[in-house]
């Protein structure tokens, strides 16, 4: 089987989490020793990426990659004529769209990795309202073309599965359920940012208002207020990313341009990591931490509440008294003892786990 792979995600961020997925599936795929897999990106003059990759001959800037008129050019231009001359039998989108647009070839069998919906259904982070507007009409045509386009639909959770197929129910038979792949982070040789408390809860992305990071924020400093046992605060972020009010918090630890091993560190040494989210389409951040043997404390409502254990605690993510009064609870009491289990219930989600899933799932499109 010829699979071509949209590699664009891993050009512009390799370290974000679609980044992070299109590597992971490049590493199964390559493990699959029958297949012949194909490469296919946009990148700057002289990026590694052109030689690794298929690229157009136009170099293109890795921050623009999802520009409207960057995406026009390598999904209209460049990839129907390369995926018809490679002669590609699978062809997989990666980044919520972006399966070439015109007619295919009748063999070729189309897949979209669909991480989430959240550009249909919420209020994205843009630099302004207008942005936000045109970004929006571009989103609902290219994962509308793309989920009318496909032969099959993955997604990492059931939760995006039946937020897909509430959107599109004409294409609910193609949806498919494939966890991500989490591949344990090593915290080895690396130091913790100079600075930081011994003891402190951990949060990691604040960029998008989904991540709910403020309602997190104002019910810890109440927390604070009752007690001062509540642990100081580390976020994983940007501090122009948090309302102005929240910058100069007392014991919040605003954290940018981490390493990975960094990051690992900070989640081995933290007391717990709470993901305060309305809506995930996945929650990396929850199984890193659990791939470590840290505790996590989860809202509930999305995707979390199937990549947490059972036993979490858990949280409306818009019930401030009651969040309050969970922090109390947690941080009077010893944290949930049994490392291993977490680690044990992390596994689920490693490469060898995916790679089998994800073997499954060409089967089905050979058959």
């Amino acid at each position: 089987m010829r699979i071509g792979l949209d590699y664009r995600p891993a050009t512009a961020a390799p370290s974000s989490g679609i980044g992070r997925q299109v590597l992971a599936l490049e590493a199964a795929l390559r493990g699959f020793r029958m297949d012949v897999l194909s490469l296919y990106t946009a990148a700057p003059a002289g990026h590694a990426h052109r030689v690794l990759a298929r690229c157009p001959e136009r170099p293109e800037p890795a921050h623009g990659l999802h520009r409207p008129q960057a995406r026009w050019r390598f999904e209209a231009g460049f990839l129907p004529k390369a995926v018809r001359q490679d002669d590609l039998d699978v062809y997989i989108a990666t980044a919520n769209s972006g399966l070439p647009i015109g007619r295919m070839p009748a063999k070729l069998r189309q897949v979209l990795l669909l991480h989430d919906v959240f550009q249909l259904t919420l209020h994205n982070h843009h630099r302004s309202p207008l942005r936000a507007l045109a970004y929006r009409a571009i989103d609902r045509l290219a994962i509308g073309h793309a989920v009318a386009a496909a032969s099959a639909i993955w997604t990492p959770s059931q939760f995006t599965a039946n937020e897909t197929a509430r959107l599109f129910p004409r294409h609910a038979a193609k949806l498919r359920v494939l966890p991500n792949a989490v591949i344990p982070p090593d915290p080895a040789d690396a130091e913790l940012p100079e600075g930081l408390p011994a003891r402190y809860w951990l949060l990691v992305g604040a960029r998008e208002p989904r991540k709910n990071i403020p309602f997190f924020l104002e019910a810890w400093r109440q927390a604070r207020g009752r007690w001062a046992g509540i642990p100081p605060a580390v976020l994983v972020g940007a501090i122009d990313e948090l309302p102005p009010i929240q910058r100069q918090l007392p014991d919040l630890h605003v954290l940018g341009g981490l390493s990975d091993a960094s990051l690992a560190a900070l989640y081995a040494q933290a007391e717990r990591l709470w993901q305060p989210a309305y809506a995930e389409g996945f929650g990396l951040p929850v199984v890193e931490a659990l791939a470590l043997g840290t505790p996590v404390a989860v809202a509930r409502g999305s995707a979390l509440d199937e990549v947490a254990p059972p036993d979490a605690p858990r949280f409306d993510p818009h019930d401030e008294a009651a969040l309050i009064e969970l922090m109390l609870q947690l941080a009077g009491q010893p944290a949930e003892s049994n490392p291993a289990a977490r680690r044990r219930y992390a596994a689920r989600y490693a490469p060898a786990a995916y790679a089998e899933r994800l073997r499954a799932l060409l089967d089905e499109l050979r058959r």
